[in-house]
């Protein structure tokens, strides 16, 4: 066969279709570009989501390294210096146990050494000054300055009150330079000197983690490698390559290691499968939504130039260059259309990442969203993969449609049917349900992209719905208040008698009009008061002097008393207050499921406590006592509100009236109260007050606290799954108008007939009314399905495993949107017939002609 170079002559007819059909293009350009909206909106989210993830992980992590070798001596730290090839290694010491200037009651300051890696890494380089060289040089961020009432000025001096090896020193600096505060890092004041202070205090910075865990003198090791992939290898490799190993902590030669947990691709092989779901389903619902309206806009397209197609048939051309004409249209309009929709869906995204991540632990950092080529490339990609699946359909139409046939194609679908005669067939009832079989496909199509809008979102309100706010407060905050030392809060240095709650305070707040009700929690502050016997405690447990596992045994008033959540057993007030029984913690995961596999004590078994006991102030004359009880109830651990905040397999519960004969240390670890309804407010502005003026030291939590950051998570569903579920609703209110128009454009002929022999303009009107009306009841009952077996099937699991989630049969929406439906039902078809049956019925009977 002779081959004909006549591709610019298949080019030239592509363009000048394509410049005829003005209305056509503007209409698939639209389509493209809200498909390649919702493309470039995921990725840009996605990507967006997890890189601002995270760099707010590594800067709450306090360093972007890979990962750390911990607690070692400097001879380890050189060997492994020695191993680690191209990587990079950075060297962290500790040089106190605490730093203990008031300024740091509520902000927990930390005294370290950094190399120039480490200071790169952990986000503190100066923004002015210098990085201390110095023995008595020092640098901070402008925060601690700022509690430290240091001025911000070269040269200013800073008095630290620190506690080393256990020994209490103050140390003069001056301020060698500061970084400004990272409102999206630790809350921590991180205080660094310089090598030559080390090597001054070489004789108090002495390394003895191996023998009682003191962290001060011991190094961490920080590493990067060359990128973040396999990091648990590579720093498995460095660790053995040094001769040394960390999966045998009984093993010998073992140090810690870790990697840094902010980045989120050493994970990657492991990725959620809820996570891979939600991904995979966005992706497939996007393609679908832009599928529908790209296929139909052309398939319209299509229909109205069969006869152009026709006519080309006819001059010799195969259908072959028939296809490549629509592919290239498709292709000119897609250049247009997914440009324009990668800067609309890039401005959404970046609109939005900020606000989803405001809602999640990045909140406080400011979000720079990347200009990722990763986002463009993949939305290019899938929205020119749409399109062109889009276009197959319509192509392949006109493709093979013949001369003869494209004068009088109509779409009908060819099926032998059985014919029978009847009075009311001509009815306009009967002829619209006619009508939406001649296309089953499209009809169902058209159905599917309705309903899945609606169902979509039915689940982001089931979603909203789900989240139970008692579940969130009561793991946060159980009773309206609770207050404490500023020690307490900070989590790390909870020190009993040292960081109690103050009395003061306490009878201030019990004074307060809107007070109800209130109970202490006491706790001695040192794990080493009690111990408990267990014959089947872990080997690695930390033990006592009488080689029992340490204990944490708390007292509470009957207010903390009686609000935990019971496995097993009752919470008897009266019983437990008779001194011979017990209440046993067990601790959660993650979604606060128990963790049994840790549990060493049920209902029933017997507890032997052991524990020190002072008889003077000075603790010099020692009674040692030992109390049995049985075990009434195990409940769960309510690790924020009624613990130590370090957590425990050893968690026990005791009525205060029982605790506190059994030790010298009766200190007020915190103070849990509530008060009258409406004065929520009120009480709120006289503890913010009182902590901050009278009593400095102390601190607080309340439900509103916690309260703003659960409305802020629901609101971040409702508005991404809002705008989601718009976005895809238009999408299906398009196709459901694309339906329409095809149905009128292929049937104007049809309708010509029918009129010259006696229906009236009404009657088309309502037949085609009605077949809107048909499509709009198929997609209540399918909406209506889908969206009940989504909700039972998908969410009603997908919540239960979510521990702030409580699943409720959510379907108001769907039927809310109904009446919405129907409209557009009815108004559709008629603009639609106003704009394409203009012509006279002669005319629209020549046109096939």
């Amino acid at each position: 066969m002779m081959k004909v170079n006549n591709k610019k002559t298949i080019r030239n007819l592509s363009f000048k279709s394509l410049k005829a059909a003005k209305m056509r293009n503007i209409m698939a350009i639209i389509a493209i570009a809200l498909t390649t909206v919702l493309f470039t909106s995921l990725f840009t989210l996605g990507i967006g989501v997890v890189d601002g993830l995270q760099q707010s992980t590594m800067r709450q992590a306090g360093t972007s390294a890979h990962g750390v070798i911990k607690y070692i001596d400097d001879e380890t730290y050189e060997i492994i210096k020695e191993h680690i090839g191209n990587y990079e290694i950075g060297e962290s010491k500790i040089l106190a146990e605490r730093v203990n200037n008031e300024a740091f009651y509520k902000r927990h300051g930390e005294f370290w050494y950094h190399d120039e890696n480490n200071i790169k890494w952990g986000f503190q380089e100066p923004a002015v000054g210098n990085i201390p060289i110095a023995e008595n040089e020092i640098m901070t961020d402008t925060k601690t300055l700022d509690l430290l009432g240091v001025p911000h000025e070269i040269g200013a001096p800073i008095a630290l009150e620190l506690t080393v090896k256990g020994e209490e020193v103050i140390r003069d600096f001056i301020l060698s330079g500061w970084w400004e505060t990272d409102p999206g890092g630790m809350d921590v004041g991180i205080l660094i000197t310089s090598r030559a202070y080390v090597d001054a205090h070489s004789d108090e910075l002495y390394y003895s983690y191996d023998v009682d865990r003191s962290m001060t003198g011991a190094i961490n090791a920080n590493l990067m490698f060359d990128n973040s992939m396999d990091i648990q290898g590579k720093l498995n490799k460095v660790i053995g390559d040094s001769g040394f190993q960390n999966t045998d902590e009984d093993g010998y030669n073992f140090i810690q290691s870790n990697i840094n947990w902010s980045y989120l691709s050493s994970g990657a092989s492991e990725m959620d499968i809820t996570t891979t779901l939600i991904l995979v389903v966005a992706l497939l619902i996007i393609a679908f939504s832009g599928y529908l309206i790209i296929y139909n806009i052309f398939q319209i397209s299509v229909l109205r130039d069969i006869r152009f197609y026709g006519l080309l048939k006819t001059i010799g051309t195969t259908g072959k260059q028939i296809k490549r004409i629509i592919s290239q249209q498709a292709l000119f309009l897609s250049v247009i259309g997914i440009p324009i929709g990668m800067i609309i869906g890039y401005l959404i995204g970046l609109e939005f990442v900020p606000k989803i991540l405001s809602e999640t632990s990045a909140a406080g950092f400011e979000t720079v969203v990347k200009m990722n080529p990763l986002i463009f490339i993949g939305a290019g990609i899938f929205s020119l993969l749409t399109v062109w699946i889009s276009t197959r359909k319509p192509g392949k139409i006109a493709a093979s449609v013949s001369p003869i046939e494209a004068v009088k194609y109509s779409e009908v679908e060819s099926i032998n049917r059985k014919y029978k005669k009847s009075t009311n067939g001509g009815k306009t009832g009967k002829m619209a349900i006619a009508n939406l079989g001649r296309n089953k496909k499209r009809t169902i199509l058209v159905l599917i992209s309705l309903s899945l809008s609606l169902v979509l979102l039915n689940s982001v309100f089931t979603l909203s719905r789900g989240m139970d706010m008692d579940k969130f407060l009561s793991t946060f905050s159980d009773t309206d208040f609770l207050i404490g030392h500023a020690e307490y809060f900070n989590s790390y240095f909870y020190r009993g008698e040292d960081s109690v709650a103050d009395e003061g305070l306490i009878k201030d707040i019990e004074s307060q009009e809107g007070f109800l009700e209130g109970g202490k929690l006491y706790n001695p502050g040192t794990v080493e008061s009690f111990t408990v016997e267990d014959a089947n405690a872990d080997s690695g447990y930390n033990i006592g002097a009488d080689n029992n596992p340490w204990a944490s045994v708390y007292g509470l008033d009957d207010l903390p008393l009686g609000r935990f959540e019971v496995l097993e057993g009752e919470v008897n007030i009266d019983k437990l207050k008779s001194g011979k029984y017990i209440i046993y913690a067990i601790s959660t995961d993650d979604n606060k499921i128990p963790q049994m596999q840790y549990a060493h004590f049920g209902v029933g078994d017997k507890v032997v406590l052991h524990n020190e006991k002072y008889i003077d102030e000075f603790k010099e004359d020692t009674e040692y006592t030992t109390n049995e009880y049985e075990v009434i109830a195990t409940v769960k651990e309510k690790f924020y509100t009624a613990s130590d905040r370090f957590g425990s397999e050893y968690t026990f519960y005791l009525p205060s009236e029982v605790y506190l004969p059994l030790t010298y240390n009766k200190a007020i670890m915190t103070y849990a109260y509530n008060v009258k309804d409406g004065y929520e407010d009120e009480m709120e502005d006289f503890i913010n007050n009182a902590t901050e003026k009278i009593y400095p030291t102390m601190h607080y939590e309340s439900k509103n606290t916690h309260l703003g950051e659960f409305e802020g998570t629901r609101t971040m569903f409702l508005s991404i799954g809002g705008i989601l579920s718009f976005i895809v609703g238009f999408i299906g209110i398009l196709n459901f108008i694309n339906a329409m128009l095809t149905s009128i454009i292929t049937r104007r002929r049809e309708f010509a007939m029918l009129q010259s022999i006696g229906m009236t303009n009404i009657q088309i009107r309502n037949m085609l009314c009605i077949e809107g009306l048909y499509y709009a009841l198929g997609t209540m009952v399918l909406s209506l399905i889908l969206g009940v077996l989504t909700s039972i099937f998908i969410l009603k699991p997908m919540l239960g495993s979510m521990w702030f989630m409580s699943y409720k049969f959510v379907i108001t929406p769907i039927i809310v949107s109904w009446p919405f439906l129907v409209v557009f039902a009815v108004a559709v078809p008629i603009i639609a017939l106003k704009a394409f049956m203009k012509d006279s019925i002669v005319d629209r009977m020549r046109e096939a002609e």
